[in-house]
């Protein structure tokens, strides 16, 4: 279905419309921008792991309009700048994983993941006992970085 509106079943399309404030799915929103949106990872690999994804329903950057790209490529430089601040991040691994042979784990929608780094963060949890160990909740992430954006994009205007 790339390139229509929306996909039955698809988690981003499905994050993409604003819930009421009880939801939790909601809390994983960070930012809501005009064509895209900025996300936690549900499951990230390290504090701070977040993703950038078109609101429609994409999955290519060909498919892509040229408005949504130069929104994707914004919101991403916000999260760049976002992690910078709020974490003190020393490297950002900065990706798209286009089809399942490169990794997609949704394929049909496409989204950029920023993932933050520090010298000497290699997580041996995850090797050997096929676990991540995260010192924050992601709704205190989620605190930390949305002042950031609504900065960011303020700044924009």
């Amino acid at each position: 279905m790339t390139g229509t509106g929306s996909a039955d079943g698809c988690i981003f399309c499905d994050a993409r419309s604003p819930l009421p404030p009880q939801s939790s799915r909601d809390d994983l929103v960070l930012f809501r921008g005009r064509l895209c949106y900025v996300i936690l990872n549900l499951y990230p690999y390290n504090n701070g792991h977040l993703m950038v994804v078109p609101n429609r329903h994409v999955g290519t950057l060909a498919a892509a309009t040229a408005d949504e790209l130069t929104e994707l490529m914004r919101l991403t430089r916000h999260a760049e700048m976002a992690l910078s601040d709020a974490y003190q991040a020393q490297g950002i691994n900065i990706g798209i994983n286009l089809g399942r042979p490169a990794g997609a784990g949704i394929v049909d929608h496409l989204h950029v993941h920023l993932v933050p780094r520090w010298t000497g963060d290699t997580n041996f949890m995850s090797v050997v006992g096929s676990v991540r160990v995260l010192p924050e909740e992601l709704g205190d992430t989620a605190k930390r970085l949305r002042p950031i954006f609504e900065r960011l994009s303020r700044e924009d205007l």
